[in-house]
């Protein structure tokens, strides 16, 4: 037997039940008596049993109907508590939201920025992967994450990337450092011969810095190459070089002894974008997510909003 009917002939036959009127139950519904009993014979034929008995003068429900009546509401209530769920993830109350982003990032404004959202959206699972660009690629592509927050512009016809913001380069000194004693911006090619210690061969820090000397024909020779930025920190803090960082990254990364000069000539912007997956549409969720990266990055100090 195939059952197929609508929710609206189930609220026709739980108001018949409630009302034992044929009349007032058109009324109800907003259609004639004809109508009623035309869905009534339908629903008893496809259930094989009569669910109400009738004569000119009383509507009584048999006891299949009392049955039919009992599973009719529990169903109604299935149905609208349904339609509450998907509603509530729609309005971003429950649900799950996963982004991936470069560690810089993960370890600074998307922290503040998903605490920010907890707040708002207490039934939210939360997901972070910090992962470089590539891996971060893959994980949109497999589902894995809603989108990534990288440095990179993917250049593969199956994502899209929109820029978010831009911050700019600074020097990490050591406070006893001589130059540390100037507020002032610093040239690249005038700390070009300090020992540098920089992020490895391939990361878009490292790629930065090498762009910058070569406009003035200098090649980038770092003293130390190292993958952490706490690292970076501490040797730093221990005079052992400098580091050259985007701002977000050094916030990161803020120690007593260790201070930031902004970098000119050039004076570079690392790009930040959203990378996702083409054709898919962001979940509300995801878009308040981005709102609110965006709002962290406005607030950080040298970022440049796109």
């Amino acid at each position: 037997m195939k059952i197929n009917w609508s929710a609206r002939e189930v609220d026709m036959f739980l108001a018949l039940a409630e009302t034992l009127s044929f009349r007032r139950t058109a009324l109800q519904m907003h259609l004639s008596q004809s109508a009623v009993s035309g869905t009534l014979a339908r629903l008893e034929d496809m259930l094989g049993a009569r669910l109400f008995d009738r004569t000119t003068r009383t509507v009584q429900l048999t006891q299949a109907g009392e049955v039919f009546a009992e599973q009719a509401r529990f169903l109604r209530h299935q149905m609208d508590e349904t339609v509450r769920r998907v509603q509530a993830v729609a309005q971003v109350q429950v649900g799950r939201l996963a982004l991936a982003a470069l560690p810089s990032l993960a370890a600074g404004v998307v922290p503040r920025a998903f605490a920010r959202f907890a707040a708002g959206h207490p039934g939210v699972h939360l997901e972070l992967f910090d992962s470089l660009a590539g891996p971060a690629f893959d994980m949109v592509r497999a589902g894995r994450v809603d989108f990534a927050l990288t440095a990179a512009n993917p250049a593969y016809a199956d994502l899209d990337y929109t820029p978010l913001s831009s911050d700019r380069f600074v020097l990490l000194l050591s406070r006893a450092h001589p130059l540390a004693r100037s507020r002032s911006a610093l040239a690249w090619a005038d700390v070009a011969d300090l020992p540098h210690i920089s992020m490895p061969a391939g990361t878009s820090v490292r790629q930065y810095a090498e762009e910058a000397l070569l406009t003035h024909r200098i090649r980038f020779a770092p003293r130390y190459e190292v993958e952490h930025l706490a690292t970076i920190a501490a040797m730093v803090a221990a005079q052992l070089g400098v580091s050259a960082l985007p701002e977000l990254a050094a916030q990161v990364v803020r120690r007593a002894e260790v201070v930031a000069r902004p970098l000119k000539l050039p004076s570079l912007r690392r790009p930040i974008g959203l990378v996702t997956l083409r054709g898919r549409r962001l979940s509300l969720a995801a878009v308040q997510m981005v709102a609110l990266l965006r709002q962290e990055m406005e607030e950080g100090a040298g970022i440049h909003t796109a």
